[in-house]
């Protein structure tokens, strides 16, 4: 009698325990989280799995996925496969645009330093006016050819037409500099850090943005899904926060072996080398500076509102897009920023 019920009493316990990891492990919910090839602290943080348990306390799992395009980012985001993304400010404008329920919370980076016009020595170009006539290689509607044009026409007050632009992808913008097809181009490491071997930089990101609106790569949110995830929200902009911090503090330490620069060999390929000149060509933002109007904050005047309207702006004259949305202050959020700001 004692052996039955003590055999009762441990199928009892057993069926309870079981019951109590399954109510536990459907607690937690799988999240997957787009990302590109972009270097920074954030990747850094996901191969470190800083993430992990932070995400795991807050009841999220996440999958990480790579997309090799901010078309294919944004298609995903508009069809719910996945609720969270990293885009371009000309990517975030162009799905903005055309519907896509999302908010930019979080700057990734102000491109800066690491899109630039580069000229060959031996094209003859010194200065913006020799570039009347000249072949320059871009790869069209990205960041990178938004500058450019803004740059000829607004900072240096030319005709576009005037140059010989020419729609290339970055690895046939490389032929065509190898084999003396063009005289310059505008784009991103690794074909600018080829470029920058035996070329010039005539102007970049930068200093564009400063005379205009910054370019930038960022992260956005499904809106209604953050509304209904406060605490993974939470969570993810609280390591996001602490890593970009610890890289604000100590990145100009970090080498080639160092393991932030290592993780972002192991996400998105690459030579550490590479990846550790990638990254100081960009300006990563604090947290207290992407709440405040330079970037997220003031509303209809924050500095990516009114980047993300000069970008639509932009891909209409492209015809990349039919209209320019009036206001497009409500795709960005910066709550979340402002409540990591306000932590040491």
């Amino acid at each position: 009698m004692k052996k039955t019920f003590a055999k009762t009493l441990l199928c009892i316990t057993a069926t309870a325990t079981a019951f109590l990891w399954s109510a536990h492990a459907a607690a937690e919910e799988e999240v997957t989280v787009g990302y590109q090839q972009i270097v920074g602290p954030y990747v850094s943080a996901i191969a470190m799995k800083k993430f992990d348990a932070p995400l795991k306390a807050a009841g999220y799992t996440v999958k990480w996925r790579q997309f090799s395009s901010a078309g294919d980012i944004s298609s995903a985001l508009a069809s719910g496969g996945i609720p969270i993304g990293v885009l371009g400010s000309t990517g975030i404008a162009a799905a903005a645009t055309r519907g896509v329920d999302m908010q930019l919370f979080w700057i990734l980076d102000n491109i800066g330093h690491s899109e630039a016009l580069v000229v060959r020595k031996e094209s003859g170009i010194s200065k913006p006016e020799d570039l009347k006539g000249k072949r320059v290689g871009v790869p069209f509607v990205s960041t990178s050819h938004f500058h450019l044009l803004v740059a000829l026409s607004k900072v240096w007050k030319m005709n576009p037409r005037d140059v010989r632009i020419l729609n290339m992808q970055p690895p046939q913008i490389v032929a065509a500099w190898q084999r003396g097809d063009i005289d310059a181009a505008y784009v991103w490491p690794p074909a600018l850090t080829t470029l920058l071997k035996d070329g010039t930089v005539l102007t970049d990101s930068e200093e564009v943005g400063k005379a205009s609106v910054p370019t930038f790569d960022g992260i956005v949110v499904d809106k209604g899904w953050a509304e209904k995830n406060p605490k993974f929200m939470q969570a993810y902009t609280q390591v996001l926060a602490d890593a970009y911090r610890d890289y604000n503090q100590n990145g100009a330490k970090w080498t080639a072996e160092s393991p932030e620069v290592k993780g972002n060999t192991q996400m998105i390929g690459g030579d550490p080398k590479d990846i550790l000149d990638a990254m100081k060509m960009l300006v990563f933002p604090t947290p207290k500076d992407m709440a405040s109007n330079t970037w997220l904050g003031g509303g209809s005047a924050s500095g990516a509102v009114k980047a993300l309207t000069e970008s639509a702006n932009f891909l209409k004259e492209q015809k990349q897009i039919d209209s320019v949305l009036p206001d497009y202050s409500g795709f960005v959020n910066a709550t979340w920023a402002e409540q990591t700001a306000k932590q040491k």
